[in-house]
């Protein structure tokens, strides 16, 4: 499956598909069960041509495993969801029960999450503003076992059950999807940038947007950290603009005419050094 949108910004990085699957792909990267990963690990690979797959005992971490679309993963987090507060916020350092869950866990994390667990990661200013965040969250239960994420072009649409698009890409095609984004609508609320970790901008909150009568797009990867391991990897400095299907199509049809046909596109294109 092939994207105009893709081709005309000439993206750096290929777009990605989320899919969900009965079956597992044959030859898909997996983290192991148990083990710890993030999503941006496999992210940074689908967009160099691999495929990733996905179940519920092989999410990375808890807050992937939310993003992914399996549930309410934060209950199986170190010590429980209220650690998870705690962790979010100012570290299970401050509380009698966070400081015996981390000599519970300390032989098993590496050195940087235990850090994290004990003196936070200050994302969220307490502990209860983190348990509001989360009844925020859209929590999601996706009805297969498996969630893939593949290079586009490797979508068969007769087969593939294809559920968000996602383009990686810097600012000045961040805003070109935008324009793309609210082009043919009438109304200017097209896209939206939650406050999320990166895979829950990919994952949980298309999902939701793909149930609106008129689906917003999902800017991604205001989350730090996230951030930091895909930079680490792909080494540029790129959002994510994920799609439901129905967006993507929309877009798609939007080319031909709009902006991108235009000298102001042409000429910024100019300016970073790019032939237009």
């Amino acid at each position: 499956m092939e994207s105009i949108i893709a081709q005309r910004l000439r993206l750096q990085h290929q777009p990605v598909a989320i899919v969900w699957a009965k079956e597992k792909p044959p030859q898909a990267r997996q983290f192991a069960e148990g083990r710890w990963g993030c999503v941006m690990f496999m992210l940074a690979a689908v967009v160099r041509g691999e495929t990733a797959v996905f179940d519920e005992k092989t999410i990375g971490c808890p807050g992937g495993g939310v993003g992914l679309g399996f549930g309410n993963q934060y209950v199986n987090f170190a010590g429980g969801e209220e650690c998870f507060k705690y962790f979010l916020s100012i570290g299970n350092e401050h509380w009698e029960e966070g400081r015996a869950a981390g000599e519970r866990v300390k032989p098993y994390m590496r050195p940087e999450a235990y850090g994290h667990f004990m003196h936070g990661e200050r994302y969220v200013k307490s502990p209860e503003l983190v348990g509001r965040f989360l009844a925020a969250l859209p929590m999601t239960t996706v009805p297969t076992p498996y969630v893939v994420y593949k290079p586009l072009a490797d979508v068969d649409e007769h087969v593939d059950d294809l559920r968000t698009v996602v383009f990686l890409a810097d600012a000045d095609r961040i805003a070109a999807l935008t324009v793309l984004a609210n082009y043919g609508r009438g109304h200017n609320e097209n896209v939206i940038f939650p406050f999320a970790a990166g895979c829950q901008s990919l994952g949980i909150y298309p999902y939701q947007e793909a149930e609106r009568p008129e689906p917003r797009a999902v800017l991604g990867l205001n989350d730090i950290s996230a951030r930091l391991y895909l930079k680490r990897l792909l080494k540029d400095d790129l959002f994510s603009f994920a799609m439901p299907l129905s967006l993507f199509r929309e877009m798609e049809q939007n080319v031909a005419g709009s902006f991108l046909d235009g000298d102001t596109w042409k000429d910024l294109r100019r300016l970073a050094g790019e032939e237009a």
